[in-house]
């Protein structure tokens, strides 16, 4: 059942509208916002990793932050005039977001030179900063190179976000917030993961590029 609030974000509400298998699981993603939120506001980024599917949801989620979502995010008067006006009416405020599922040179010699299922790991160990948040998308829970790299954030003083199915898996118990997702199919789950990460997007588009009323 779906619980709408006067106060709640429009956003979310609007998620829930369309997908209200995911009732449920509401303050979790409202917490997973202030998670972000607070790490991003405080100079962070995130770090996200996964695999198959999820690998390009990576790629996904990182693509809709770097730039303009829903909002064209226009640069200050400041910075345009700094960058001038052939890049400065271009280029678009950007939240800060890495794809581990990248570097491939990296990841190439790391799984020749010590073991494939570390890289993940190897990049948060030097990718990452305490304040930074790690994205484990898994759509089991069982992904143990998403694993290694949960607990590496955590020696690191990363917080560990994680989207998952309904069991939460293995990785559960590593993160400081997991996302459930309400299905044990994979397809379903993946279904779910994209209409929660782009709620994720608006909400923190709007809080970090509210928009100019004229």
């Amino acid at each position: 059942m779906t619980l709408h609030t006067p106060m709640m974000n429009p956003h979310l509400a609007h998620l829930l509208e369309r997908c209200p298998e995911l009732a449920p699981i509401q303050q979790d993603i409202l917490s997973a916002h202030e998670m972000l939120l607070t790490s991003l506001k405080q100079g962070g980024q995130l770090l996200l990793c996964g695999n198959g599917g999820s690998a390009a949801d990576c790629e996904h989620w990182a693509g809709e932050l770097l730039k303009g979502f829903k909002s064209k995010r226009p640069l200050s008067s400041a910075d345009q005039a700094a960058l001038g006006p052939e890049l400065g009416p271009k280029l678009q405020g950007g939240i800060p977001a890495i794809p581990l599922t990248g570097f491939p040179g990296l990841a190439t010699a790391f799984t020749n030179d010590v073991d494939p299922f570390l890289i993940y790991a190897q990049l948060v160990w030097g990718l990452g900063r305490p304040g930074d948040v790690l994205i484990g998308i898994s759509t089991s829970g069982n992904a143990s190179n998403v694993g290694h790299a949960a607990r590496t954030a955590r020696a690191k003083g990363i917080k560990v976000l994680g989207l998952t199915g309904q069991t939460g898996g293995a990785l559960k118990p590593l993160c400081d917030l997991c996302l459930c997702a309400p299905s044990t199919e994979t397809f379903r789950i993946q279904e779910f993961h994209l209409p929660i990460y782009h709620c994720l997007c608006l909400m923190l588009e709007d809080a970090l590029f509210p928009r100019q009323t004229s």
